[in-house]
């Protein structure tokens, strides 16, 4: 079958092929930082995909370097005082997409190469079913680097794939994980050279949609039962708290730290 266009354009595009839909964020300038149009555009990705009835496995993969660097450091910045009404929007966006994810009932696959980062990246990555990443990926919670806290559900879903000890030692220090210390832990399934991600990513794709839809849409679902409630229940605690971090002085200079290159000066206020 040939390969259907259903967004050619924009911050997130979508395509279908053989009951594989791809998705592809598609901010190469930024890292794919997720600003509001790119998490709006994810989001009306994503809902496609739900309405697809014939669709058997979903493949998330980043255009350019990176997969996905986290939330767009530069416009989170340049908002200000404003920061903090800019970041609930952000926030309910990603919380929302992240949602429609785990209860999309094809599986979910993330290929990913250069930074997974933040909410956006790090965040996607722990929601997806499945992980392949290329040998010289890299993963990094980041979160609190900045003075925030962990979004995207990843408050319930780290602790879930890693163990409390662990996803606590992660988001607090916030370590850049290679691909295979991701692995490792439980974070990634399966690593392989960079030069192979696509095809190794689109090859699990293509086994996954012969299989039985129904029966793979089941065992999801079992699967991922106690942890959806999870994360479900956790969302608006952690939009509460990282809308209200956003507005503190040491949230702004975390960011701006990030972009000058330099270790933040935290005051605690």
């Amino acid at each position: 079958m040939a390969q259907r266009k259903l967004i050619e354009s924009g911050p997130a595009l979508l395509s279908w092929q053989d009951g594989v839909a791809h998705i592809v964020l598609n901010r190469p300038e930024a890292a794919n930082g997720m600003n509001i149009e790119l998490l709006e555009a994810l989001n009306d990705a994503i809902l496609r995909c739900h309405g697809e009835p014939e669709m058997r496995v979903l493949l998330i993969t980043g255009a350019g370097n990176n997969f996905c660097a986290g939330g767009d450091v530069r416009t989170f910045a340049s908002k200000g005082e404003q920061l903090p009404q800019y970041v609930s929007k952000a926030t309910a966006h990603l919380q929302r997409a992240v949602l429609a994810l785990i209860r999309l009932d094809a599986p979910v696959i993330a290929a990913v190469h250069g930074f997974a980062a933040g909410g956006g990246g790090f965040g996607l990555v722990c929601a997806a079913d499945m992980v392949i990443a290329a040998q010289s990926a890299k993963f990094l919670a980041g979160a609190t680097r900045v003075a925030m806290a962990p979004d995207a559900g990843a408050s319930a879903t780290l602790a879930r794939l890693v163990g409390l000890r662990k996803a606590m030692e992660i988001l607090l220090t916030n370590p850049v994980l290679s691909a295979d210390e991701a692995r490792d832990l439980g974070i990634v399934n399966r690593v392989v050279p960079d030069a192979e991600l696509h095809g190794a990513a689109l090859a699990l794709a293509r086994e996954l949609a012969e299989g039985a839809p129904l029966a793979l849409a089941a065992t999801k679902r079992l699967l991922w039962s106690g942890i959806a409630a999870s994360v479900e229940a956790c969302l608006p605690e952690e939009a509460r708290t990282v809308t209200e971090l956003s507005g503190t002085a040491d949230a702004r200079e975390g960011l701006a730290a990030v972009l000058e290159r330099r270790k933040p000066r935290f005051v605690g206020r």
